[in-house]
């Protein structure tokens, strides 16, 4: 078995100068918008005593979603993401400034309460539209910073930013209202240009050229977009179940003041002091994902933190006094660290890098939509308990995360993760593939109606592929390749299952992957003529195709195929250890070309020594 590389720090990701400067960006910034969000709350319950007021605030942060989001992620996907991080935050300190001027307006009587309450709605709106295109292009460009391993991390990081920064923010707001209620705006629009100072130092890779952008090349943009999303099953998979969480996210959200001021009897400090307390909880969780993140599948960290989040929230709705709500608020806090870190992790991981504007678009657009909608939903409040809307809510998300546990490439349970990489520790002893036959015309008739994509060999080019390859059966518990073996064949999937996995140190395993009909592996091996990366074993009968390395190359004369091997063999090499990397010199320069052009102009693999630098003949 492989020798497995020494675990890294789970801070070595601050090594990367551009990565601090994000994360130190994010800090200050977030603290200034969370000010804003709980003083315009506070300040607008203060003037109407009115939930659905409080939720109008939230609700115009989500319209513009309605208006720009999938637009701006293909705008993002089209022009420099860094001068639109930076333009974005310059013009939301401004925006926010305006906040305060008006009610200072209002004050000296220049203008009415309501126009200085219509001027906040609206800033606010305009603020959130800007952000429309801040955040796909900060998604879009974290994947360009760090590494495939460094992302669990790097994300996790970036949460304990976000929100360790949101609770010094809401209890500092609560403190900074009942002095001057105008103050947290001014310190959000500072924040705003010092996040604009920190990311004019930031380096990203550059993508493609800008091009004259038209109503047709957007339409076709959100389309392909659109069509990708739906069309790639574990993202559709992530859409589907991201309802229901979301829709009571945005009810739960807007529900936090009303039951914390009416239900519980806080005071504007103890509500400041539960909002903060909820993000400490979810910096501590995100220091446990950082820390145990890769033990468990993302899916079983989704269904776990869904589950428990609705379970403790329905404790909070029933809390008789503040101290007990501020405990079970904090716990659901911890535990929306697991379940939105891996959402996050799994769209990054399996996006390609010039659909993640349009697709990480589609994804917001669909979360403020349903945000929308439960903050819509804030009203009942005026009419119905509190407490039973908390509940209702929280009821909505253990049946959410009940269901992720069944869905495309989503429902990992525990124990089949368990059964899974006690399956890979087997590999070492485990038998072999048998010999097969040789594959013929229907053998490919059949791989054809599972991978399409091989419909486009012409006849001349199905015998060639079929010279040398040839078909053997398995049974369950059989291994196919393992780990540091020397190989040059590729293997399709005619039927069955099989598990893969990358050795780790004791005995674990990392990067596991269950591939079905119409998959195929072992490419890397077969391109590079280096050793195995994975053991791969049978996990039910099944039914395998194997081809010589020489054929796989001449399938990437077809464009279709080419289009195929590439995305999976980037995917495989992100996956990898960065010592492994090496490998890639046993690549030619068609096959580097191609990842680069893949992967993108500064990315990781195209920095990789080439046969030329390397000395490797």
């Amino acid at each position: 078995m492989a020798q497995a590389p020494a675990r890294s720090s789970m801070f070595a990701i601050f090594r990367k100068r551009d990565f601090s400067l994000m994360w130190l960006a994010q800090l200050v910034s977030t603290i200034g918008e969370s000010l804003t969000d709980l003083a315009a709350a506070i300040l607008i319950f203060r003037i109407t005593d009115s939930a659905f007021a409080v939720g109008a605030v939230l609700m115009v942060t989500a319209i513009p979603t309605l208006v720009f989001g999938l637009f701006a992620g293909v705008f993002v996907d089209r022009f420099d993401k860094k001068r639109i991080l930076l333009l974005a935050n310059l013009l939301r300190g401004f925006i926010v400034l305006g906040i305060p001027i008006a009610f200072t307006m209002q004050a000296a009587g220049t203008i009415s309460q309501d126009a200085a309450v219509a001027a906040l709605y609206g800033l606010i709106f305009v603020s959130a539209s800007v952000r429309q295109f801040f955040d796909p292009a900060w998604e879009a460009v974290l994947p360009e910073i760090a590494t495939e391993e460094e992302l669990t991390q790097a994300n996790s990081f970036l949460a304990v930013s976000s929100f360790g920064s949101t609770a010094v923010g809401f209890a500092a707001a609560g403190l900074l209202a009942s002095a001057d209620i105008l103050l947290p705006f001014y310190i959000d629009a500072a924040t705003y240009f010092l996040a604009f100072a920190l990311l004019l130092w930031v380096r990203v890779p550059k993508g493609g050229q800008a091009e004259e952008t038209t109503v047709g090349v957007v339409v076709e943009n959100l389309r392909s977009g659109a069509q990708y999303l739906w069309r790639t099953p574990i993202l559709r998979s992530i859409f589907l179940t991201g309802a229901p969480v979301f829709l009571s996210f945005g009810l739960w959200n807007v529900l936090l003041l009303p039951m914390a001021i009416r239900e519980l009897a806080a005071t504007e400090f103890e509500y400041g002091l539960q909002e903060a307390l909820t993000s400490v909880g979810f910096v501590i969780g995100s220091f446990f994902m950082a820390r145990l993140g890769d033990r468990l599948a993302e899916g079983t960290w989704l269904v776990l933190g869904t589950i428990l989040m609705g379970v403790f929230g329905v404790l909070y709705g029933l809390s008789p006094n503040v101290q007990i709500a501020i405990v079970f608020v904090m716990i659901t806090g911890l535990l929306n660290a697991p379940q939105s870190i891996s959402r996050r992790l799994l769209l990054q991981r399996h996006i390609p890098r010039d659909m993640r504007g349009r697709v990480f678009s589609a994804m917001f657009v669909s979360r403020d939509v349903l945000f929308l909608l439960g903050m819509a939903g804030a009203g009942l409040a005026d009419v119905f308990p509190v407490r039973d809307l908390v509940v209702v809510s929280s009821l909505v998300l253990v049946a959410a995360g009940a269901w992720v546990q069944f869905m495309p490439g989503l429902g990992r349970p525990a124990t089949e993760w368990r059964r899974t990489l006690q399956l890979l520790r087997t590999a070492p002893t485990a038998p072999g593939l048998g010999a097969g036959r040789p594959a013929n015309m229907l053998d490919l008739d059949r791989l054809i109606d599972v991978l399409p994509e091989l419909g486009a060999l012409a006849m001349e080019r199905r015998n060639a592929f079929l010279a040398g390859a040839t078909v053997a059966k398995a049974p369950p518990g059989c291994a196919i390749v393992q780990a540091g073996d020397a190989s040059d064949s590729a293997f399709f999937v005619l039927g069955g299952r099989v598990v893969a996995g990358i050795p780790a140190e004791g005995q674990e395993f990392r990067s596991l992957a269950t591939m079905g009909p119409g998959d195929f592996f072992g490419e890397i091996a077969a391109l590079t003529g280096s050793p195995r990366t994975a053991s791969v074993m049978t996990d039910d009968f099944t039914e395998v195709l194997e081809i010589p390395a020489q054929t796989l190359r001449e399938l990437r004369d077809v464009p279709e195929m080419s289009k195929v091997i590439n995305l999976k063999l980037s995917e495989r090499l992100t996956r990898t250890q960065n010592a492994d990397l090496v490998r890639l010199a046993g690549l030619d320069q068609r096959d580097l070309r191609d990842l680069r052009r893949r992967r993108g102009a500064g990315g990781e693999v195209a920095d990789v020594p080439t046969p030329e630098t390397s000395g490797v003949a």
